[in-house]
């Protein structure tokens, strides 16, 4: 099982491994905008294990294998016996018998450690506590299909140093771009939590303003993440000054783009003029997530694939496309 190769953050694949998947992710996508068949994963199962709701993960992975002419089962806790205190080692036992990949959204990033330990197929992050790497690869291949390569950009985050957030700490240091994090006291980045190897790639500001200051990409999530809900109150006095608003996007690049991984509260963590204004992209991104995932699923069971055919045109629609960014 220590062959196996799995996405459990963002630092476990190279830059190289990244290159492949946006490339992949690029030419995965424009068959599905053309109506073309691809079908590389036929026959294979993904299992879907979710402890925390979701409405873009559990869509973008479930139609994503679909696509790729696999199948997909949905289990959450109430469908498992993880509840009623099967242990993660033994179900991971099971569940990796009966399947080809696994995808887990849960809680402590340990629990997706240990299942991945003893999983005999690939296991990929859905989301933890700690990460979120799927979303930073939608997130970054967005970025690239509307400005280029993100090497040597500057990316700002403004809010919560969260799951999101340590996510994007990692990718700056595999990917080498620089993001500037600005955050309330008290919610500082935690090097250690982000799993970094070093300083050199972000900086802390105490405004938010320094740190949309010229940057490239600016992007946030909600003040409250899922289960701090009893802090929510709180977060909504502490942030006030946080909102990424018309005057922040002004002092980031004129060409700045404004991204959130959704769902979001317009009129606290974005004003509306932003999110639903020019710069924002988040519609691309949130569309990306599902055609990243299919690189990243295709890339855990197949390998590289090298030179991909010609797909076929089988059931394709020829009165009516899927229309590109």
């Amino acid at each position: 099982m220590d062959s196996v190769k799995h996405f459990l953050q963002f630092k476990d694949f190279s830059r190289a491994e990244f290159d492949y998947l946006f490339e992949r992710s690029r030419w995965i996508k424009t068959q599905f905008k053309a109506y073309r068949k691809y079908w590389p994963l036929c026959d294979r199962t993904l299992v879907m294990i979710f402890e925390k709701a979701s409405t873009r993960t559990r869509l973008s992975f479930e139609a994503g294998m679909q696509q790729l002419g696999g199948s997909a089962i949905y289990l959450n806790s109430r469908d498992s016996q993880l509840q009623r205190g099967e242990s993660v080692e033994d179900a991971a036992q099971v569940i990796s018998r009966m399947s080809d990949v696994v995808m887990i959204r849960t809680f402590e990033q340990a629990i997706i450690e240990r299942f991945a330990a003893h999983s005999r197929v690939p296991v990929i992050n859905g989301l933890t506590n700690e990460y979120h790497p799927c979303q930073i690869v939608a997130d970054i291949f967005t970025f690239i299909e509307h400005r280029g390569p993100i090497q040597g950009k500057t990316v700002a985050w403004i809010g919560d140093s969260n799951n999101v957030c340590n996510t994007w700490l990692q990718a700056a240091e595999v990917l080498d771009f620089k993001i500037q994090v600005s955050t309330p006291p008290g919610y500082e980045v935690e090097a250690g939590r982000a799993g970094l190897h070093g300083t050199g790639h972000f900086e802390q500001f105490s405004d938010p303003m320094d740190a949309a200051r010229q940057a490239d990409l600016v992007t946030t999530d909600v003040w409250t993440s899922m289960g701090f809900e009893a802090e929510n109150e709180e977060r909504r006095r502490d942030f006030a000054d946080w909102q990424v608003d018309s005057e922040m996007m002004r002092i980031a690049r004129p060409q700045a783009l404004f991204m959130h991984c959704l769902p979001v509260h317009r009129g606290e963590e974005v004003s509306a003029a932003v999110i639903d204004g020019p710069q924002s992209v988040v519609w691309d991104e949130a569309e990306n997530r599902m055609h990243t995932q299919k690189a990243l699923l295709e890339y855990l069971l197949l390998g590289r694939v090298e030179v991909a055919g010609p797909p076929s045109r089988s059931g394709s629609n020829s009165n009516s496309s899927k229309e590109m960014p």
